[in-house]
């Protein structure tokens, strides 16, 4: 029998969580169990989130779009302005989700105002027309580009990641590009899952890790990878792992890893943050439980490749 050690949590109850090195100081934000606000965190270490203030700078409306499942928000800087990207759906209709955007008119994020844009705007009417969500936002090569899970089919769905180019900083520039379905049996566990891409810059490499399956302990990460000079909108410049790169570890108490972002840590380290569960069985509503904690890892590098060991987890007793 495999002896447990409990994994000791960066922030407890803060799902799908983010965490940006920006102008000298770390942002945080994440979803959290009510589903209905966005919350930011700042510190100037990355040990200091762990304790700082919480921060609700918007609330879901009472009702119509952007009143339910608030979810996944991510900060970014676009074009010298702050931007939070999220998915909600509306009270009436729980599972219209979509990808939304909200915009600071004033430099202190913590401080707002923030005002809403709206939704993204596509640059075909293809997009956005089912449940769509997780949307990460990324430079390279000094183009803009975004990435995000949206389902298809009839029937039972299937979750899919799609890349586009981004004019500014709310609107599709390009059609979108299918980057990868959930073709691997360790995909479809449940449901037929990828979703919550996160971007990831290597040294003659780009990467973009996923999430696949339903979020029981078969939650697991995914990747794929590009030439760091390939053209992303190609999809053969995209190489995918057969097998997933970070998924249950018993031994210490990770159940279900995924929907991770990637930092540098105060030496320039690379880092993810990602969410977990502290057991392997859920009763009830998965969504109704709240223990998806955030835990921080340092990335080891292996020729170039990432590596996704819970040997790097920070913030344990004993380091």
């Amino acid at each position: 029998m495999t002896q447990q050690v409990p994994s000791t949590p960066f922030i407890p109850q803060r799902a799908d969580p983010f965490i940006l090195h920006e102008e000298g100081a770390f942002w945080f934000t994440a979803s959290v169990p009510a589903y209905d606000r966005i919350i930011l965190r700042k510190a100037d270490t990355l040990a200091g989130l762990r304790d700082a203030p919480e921060t609700e700078v918007w609330h879901a409306h009472a009702c119509g779009p952007m009143s339910w499942h608030i979810w996944a928000p991510e900060l970014h800087r676009v074009d010298g302005r702050w931007y939070l990207y999220f998915a909600a759906g509306e009270r009436d209709d729980i599972w219209k989700i979509r990808p939304w955007l909200l915009r600071c008119e004033s430099d202190d994020p913590l401080a707002g105002p923030w005002t809403e844009p709206g939704n993204l705007r596509a640059a075909e009417p293809f997009s956005f027309q089912d449940f769509s969500l997780d949307m990460t936002v990324f430079g390279h090569r000094g183009a803009k580009y975004c990435v995000w899970a949206e389902k298809v089919s009839v029937g039972p769905k299937i979750s899919n990641l799609y890349i586009a180019r981004l004019d500014g900083a709310s609107a599709l520039a390009t059609p979108q590009m299918l980057l990868t379905s959930p073709t691997y049996a360790w995909e479809r566990h449940g449901f037929w899952v990828n979703e919550g891409p996160a971007f990831l810059t290597g040294e003659d490499k780009v990467f973009l890790t996923y999430s696949a399956s339903d979020t029981s302990a078969a939650y697991c990460m995914g990747m794929l990878w590009a030439d760091a000079d390939a053209d992303l909108m190609d999809i053969s410049a995209w190489h995918k792992s057969p097998k997933p790169v970070f998924s249950t570890d018993a031994s210490r108490g990770i159940y279900g890893p995924g929907h991770n972002s990637f930092f540098r840590d105060e030496n320039g380290d690379w880092c993810t943050a990602f969410h977990a569960r502290p057991y392997p069985e859920v009763v009830g509503d998965p969504l109704q439980d709240p223990n998806r904690h955030c835990f921080v890892m340092k990335l080891g590098w292996d020729g170039g490749m990432p590596v996704f060991s819970p040997d790097g987890l920070l913030f344990q007793p004993g380091k």
